[in-house]
């Protein structure tokens, strides 16, 4: 009876999603994509999942016309939703393979989480902010992105419950310290996280190898909000 039930409920979803999706936007995705290509972003399959993705939905109706401009944007509790150039380039550098278990610290809009799905992958996200973690819990939900697992809490925590984890996401500024997720990573996973300070981070590829040392690979710099201990 209970999966009748989520079938559904995940089939209502899609309905709403596909309603509220229009021709004009999915022009506007084509373009979107388009531009990260020519900018750089080689990986298919991650430029087929922001083709996907609706991000005006991630969006309130009246800044609706930003949605596929190459730009971050602020949204509630002083956090925005990452440029698409840099949600490309952190899942590009992740390396998903299909049903790969990700931990993203940082759920924000959801946005970058629904693209890590799109890319086949099983995603738990932790969100440090309780009204932003409610209402994009919220959202996902109901636009189809049920299947992604949502957690208030603390970040710099992770999810030690559901470890080991295949990929870790960090989408805020992180300090030089992340061995606690490093911890959580199984041998031969990898881990994408901008470390630095004062809006000015360099993107890293931390790799888990099978000898217990690790591997760190650096991709240029970025600018995110902090990362901080605890929640709001």
């Amino acid at each position: 009876m209970l999966p009748n039930i989520l079938n559904k409920i995940i089939i209502f979803a899609l309905k709403i999603k596909t309603i509220l999706d229009s021709y004009r936007h999915k022009g506007l995705r084509n373009q979107l994509v388009e531009e990260l290509r020519l900018k750089g972003i080689s990986n298919l399959e991650v430029l087929e999942a922001i083709r996907r993705v609706p991000r005006h939905l991630f969006l309130d109706n009246a800044f609706g016309e930003w949605a596929y401009k190459d730009n971050a944007f602020p949204i509630d509790c002083e956090q925005t939703i990452s440029q698409p150039y840099t949600v490309a380039m952190q899942t590009s550098l992740l390396n998903i393979e299909p049903k790969n278990k990700i931990m993203e610290v940082g759920l924000g809009s959801g946005y970058q989480a629904c693209v890590l799905h799109e890319m086949g992958a099983k995603v738990y996200s932790i969100e440090r902010h309780k009204h932003l973690h409610d209402k994009t819990a919220k959202r996902i939900h109901e636009i189809g992105y049920g299947l992604i697992r949502t957690f208030f809490g603390d970040g710099f925590e992770g999810l030690p419950r559901f470890a080991p984890f295949d990929r870790i996401l960090v989408t805020a500024a992180a300090p030089e310290n992340v061995m606690k997720l490093i911890d959580q990573l199984v041998v031969g996973g990898i881990m994408v996280v901008p470390i630095g300070k004062n809006n000015d981070q360099i993107m890293y590829r931390i790799s888990k190898l099978e000898d217990g040392k690790i591997k760190k690979e650096t991709f240029g710099h970025y600018k995110f909000v902090p990362m901080l201990p605890g929640t709001a």
